[in-house]
């Protein structure tokens, strides 16, 4: 591995400036159009037109997929949107017509507000088994919504769009798991990057118009993204009868990102009923800014941690909402711990979403308190552990949870490489497959 200078890194680095780490480099450049970002998800897109006869293309509002769709290579196809009033009027009221193609290929955008339409492209794929039909975007989980019968299932395949991740930005592939479980990431050209770069990157997220933003703005943006949403696609969702609730929650959900559930002291200070602050939780994950992400019980120990954890959908968004400043939080290791973590687990789901089905995405805890933040299974059976420190160092002592999942649980005749990802710069072995790794390998390609 090869690290290029100040000056040529200052160069090289330019790229972030104009995007995010304005502040940082106190440049005045202008933003790239959205329309010039690759997406990772473009050529599985692309593919699955050619043999499904429905693809869904699911995420949180603003993460591009409309701007995606929009950019897909396609040569014959027609575009509405039930964004617009009377277009999602119409479809409501004669949804067989609605859906009648004009040209090969039909985009609905945010189909979920109009869920009338199902039904209706159900009959049409099964009487016309070819593919590319249909091209369904939604801001909600579709089988999620009230009302929803219809199933889809063996005539739609489903992608998920998340925020841009930082390699999308940056122009690269997605490259990193291959390379974790091969232990080849010292062929990634890794730039590096200090310590509150890192944090910047990580509090603006990858909200794409966020990203255009003073980091003031950026706050001010995501606020106004939850309240949109509150206000509008939450109806479609949940009956909310207490708003106020609902908002206290999203900000208790951010304080709670990357930590297990418990829904007891989730909804302690809420005052409300259980079933209510789940069916509220349910929500949330259905607009796609939680998830859950499920522990790792694939063992007979009998001192495991059962329960999933949560993650807030975008670390620019958590650190927004908590109203957290760069200034604040640089000497706070609960704070940073927490952005960093975020920031990694959702680089990762990104990865993992263009794997399509090659990766599956697990966190460890036991009763004896050790834990290990992520764990990566690959379809083969590996396994790759990752711990998130957000100090810019890394000593054997940091390994020990690692080493005794290596020991102790992993499966006969699989791989286990663990690694720690940190703010550091050097990639460095620490014998037995175990490895500390710059957070920069997430973005390299």
């Amino acid at each position: 591995m090869q690290y290029c200078g100040h000056s040529i890194y200052k160069i090289v680095g330019l790229l972030f400036v104009i995007l995010r780490v304005r502040v940082t480099f106190r440049e005045k450049e202008e933003s790239r159009p959205m329309s010039q970002f690759h997406r990772w998800q473009t050529p599985i897109i692309e593919q699955a037109l050619q043999t499904r006869r429905i693809i869904i293309l699911a995420g949180p509002r603003q993460c591009g997929k409309t701007t995606l769709s929009k950019a897909l290579e396609l040569a014959d196809y027609e575009y509405r949107t039930l964004d617009d009033k009377m277009l999602q009027e119409a479809a409501i009221a004669d949804p067989h017509e609605f859906v009648k193609r004009h040209k090969a290929l039909m985009i609905i955008d945010e189909v979920q507000k109009a869920v009338e339409l199902l039904p209706a492209i159900k009959k049409v794929v099964d009487d016309d088994n070819r593919p590319g039909q249909y091209l369904l975007t939604g801001s909600a989980n579709i089988q999620s919504l009230p009302g929803v019968t219809e199933s889809l299932a063996g005539r739609a395949g489903k992608i998920r769009l998340r925020p841009l991740a930082q390699g999308e930005i940056l122009g690269n592939k997605p490259v990193f798991l291959q390379h974790a479980f091969e232990q080849t990431l010292g062929q990634l050209s890794l730039q590096p990057l200090e310590r509150d770069e890192i944090l910047q990157i990580a509090m603006y997220g990858g909200y794409p118009e966020a990203l255009t933003l003073s980091p003031s703005e950026s706050l001010l943006w995501h606020e106004d993204y939850v309240d949109a949403l509150l206000e509008r696609d939450l109806m479609d969702i949940v009956n909310i009868r207490r708003k106020d609730s609902m908002k206290n929650l999203v900000h208790i959900v951010c304080t709670w990102s990357t930590k297990p559930i418990d829904m007891s002291a989730i909804g302690s200070g809420l005052a409300i009923k259980r079933p209510t602050l789940e069916s509220y939780v349910n929500a949330l994950e259905a607009l796609y800014l939680v998830e859950r992400i499920p522990a790792w019980t694939k063992t007979d120990y009998g001192r495991i941690n059962r329960q999933s954890k949560l993650i807030i959908n975008d670390s620019g968004l958590m650190s927004s909402l908590l109203r957290w400043q760069l200034d604040d939080i640089r000497f706070d290791d609960d704070k940073t711990g927490k952005l960093i973590e975020t920031h990694v687990g959702n680089e990762l789901q990104k990865h993992i979403d263009t794997a399509r089905d090659q990766y599956e995405l697990f966190h460890y805890r036991d009763r004896e308190k050790r834990e290990i933040d992520f764990i990566v299974r690959r379809n083969n059976g590996d396994l790759l552990g990752i711990e998130v420190k957000s100090s810019t160092s890394v000593g054997n002592e940091d390994f020990k949870h690692l080493r005794w999942f290596q020991e102790n649980l992993t499966l006969n005749g699989k791989n286990f490489t663990g690694i720690i990802i940190y703010t550091g710069e050097h990639l460095a072995s620490f014998n037995n497959n175990l490895w500390a790794v710059p957070i920069t390998a997430l973005y390299g390609g």
